[in-house]
């Protein structure tokens, strides 16, 4: 049976299980299948990029968390609603539906297991899971923390002993549905035991899952006693409001002052990769992994505040290098998707919605009505078949002081060097996203695209036609965010 006959069949058949898995701020290096980094083991991550297909030229929409996500639960580009950066990222409003609403309104249970940060993200409101499509849910705001959770500590008492700190660690109550409960376990082990439950809840309809890691996001110490124990690394303290200025605390937990900070991210992500592999292995014990898809992405790429490594892409969160957008995608469905493959399409988080409503046999493929806005994802059915279809002729990106236009062939990165918001990440973070116009050329291998070369003087026709690109893709995202506001 070829590929084309296996996906036909399957959409013929009962509709996939869902699981979407979310990883915070992993280096696109990171990944022991890569073979790029010498100190990284995912076994399970390993497994499941040979059980599948891995998209090497993967984006997500933003250099960092929350619009990122905004548009990954849409399928729709956040800008159409005028989410951007920190300062103005948003979840969409209702007449944009979100995916699992979608797919609820199909037939599918629904569930929310991680970290929420689409904006400010108030208590009750449409960005919590409840309110945008979830019948199930357990989840921390992040938006309350500084986009941080704790991974160690969720109490009315914690808060309390934290005081000031607080706050800046994201030691807040969770949330399951709508009651704060108090948990007090390593965050990525309570997601994926909650998950867990919910796929063995007894309930016959198809399930959408997501898991929503705030692994590998700093701080990354935040370990058990015994997995500090396992690896022979010293506790490191929290910020202590009483004891220590905030900023210069913090200058010294992000790199590379941090002592043993790339070992306490290892730590963190082979606890993630371990936990992944339970969640398979429970799936495939229960009977239920032939007809369930796996996707597995992160936010945004590796940060310079927790020893993230993106090689060989050039720059980190925060810019749009291809470092601060380029996403290690990993998509398994047994019977379509051909072991061990690899595309090296132009692919978008955004394609991860209209794919999974087409899976369930919610549309017919393509790009798909979103409602209010169109859908700007598109279905990868295509490119399950053949790992050589092209899927996006443009992708594009846009922080108000920083956009980029990638093409198969190009991508045109323009950064204002007067931007405060470039002086502040370069002070605070220690990142710098560059300034001014540049223009690299596509190249071969697994860095996809040469950001150490600026051809910009050299084909100023290149330049002109992709800036051309860019400001007609603004202006149809500002008529719809103009639209959606009235």
């Amino acid at each position: 049976m070829d590929d084309s006959t296996r996906t036909r069949s399957t959409a013929q058949g009962a509709p996939p299980n869902i699981v979407l898995i979310v990883s915070d701020d992993h280096g696109f290096g990171d990944l022991g299948f890569r073979g790029v980094q010498g100190d990284v083991s995912t076994p399970h991550l390993d497994a499941l990029a040979a059980d599948g297909r891995v998209y090497d030229n993967a984006y997500v929409t933003a250099p960092i968390c929350s619009p990122s996500r905004a548009g990954l639960i849409t399928g729709t580009h956040q800008a159409r609603w005028g989410a951007h950066w920190f300062t103005d990222s948003a979840m969409a409003p209702e007449a944009v539906p979100s995916l699992p609403e979608r797919l609820g309104a199909h037939g599918y249970r629904t569930g929310y297991f991680g970290k929420v940060h689409y904006g400010a993200d108030e208590e009750g409101s449409r960005a919590c899971p409840p309110h945008h499509g979830f019948e199930t849910s357990f989840y921390g705001l992040a938006a309350q923390s500084m986009g941080r959770l704790h991974y160690l500590h969720h109490s009315r008492a914690h808060e309390e002993a934290y005081g000031e700190a607080a706050r800046r660690h994201g030691v807040s109550p969770m949330w399951e549905g709508e009651e704060r409960v108090d948990c007090e376990r390593h965050l990525t082990e309570e997601f994926v035991e909650r998950a867990i439950g919910f796929v063995d809840a007894p309930d016959e309809r198809p399930f959408f899952a997501m898991i929503a890691f705030n692994a590998v996001h700093n701080f990354t110490w935040q370990l058990p006693q015994h997995e500090l124990d396992a690896r022979g690394l010293p506790a490191h303290p929290d910020f202590d409001a009483e004891t220590n200025d905030y900023l210069d605390w913090y200058d010294g937990a992000v790199e590379p002052n941090l002592e043993n900070g790339r070992a306490y991210y290892l730590a963190q992500l082979e606890i993630m990769d371990r936990e992944i592999g339970r969640l398979r292995a429970h799936l495939d014990q229960q009977g239920l992994a032939e007809n369930t898809i796996v996707v597995y992405m992160t936010d945004n790429g590796g940060s310079h505040c927790n020893y993230g490594r993106n090689a060989p892409l050039q720059g980190s969160k925060y810019t749009l290098y291809d470092g601060g957008v380029r996403t290690p995608m990993l998509i398994s469905w047994p019977g379509v998707t051909e072991p061990g493959s690899v595309s090296k399409a132009l692919v978008s988080s955004l394609d991860l919605a209209p794919t999974f409503l087409a899976a369930a046999a919610a549309e017919g493929g393509g790009r798909s009505d979103g409602g209010a806005v169109p859908v700007d994802g598109i279905d990868l059915r295509a490119s399950f078949e053949d790992a050589d279809a092209p899927v996006h002729e443009v992708l594009h990106f846009d922080t108000t002081f920083q956009w980029a236009v990638r093409t198969p062939e190009w991508k045109l990165r323009y950064v204002d060097p007067e931007s405060r918001a470039r002086h502040s990440i370069l002070q605070v973070e220690h990142t710098d996203i560059g300034e001014g116009l540049q223009l690299s050329p596509s190249t071969e291998g697994l860095a996809g695209v040469d950001e150490t070369v600026d051809l910009a003087a050299e084909r100023p026709d290149v330049v002109a036609e992709l800036t051309g690109l860019h400001e007609r893709w603004l202006a149809e995202m500002r008529r719809s965010a103009a639209e959606l506001a009235a």
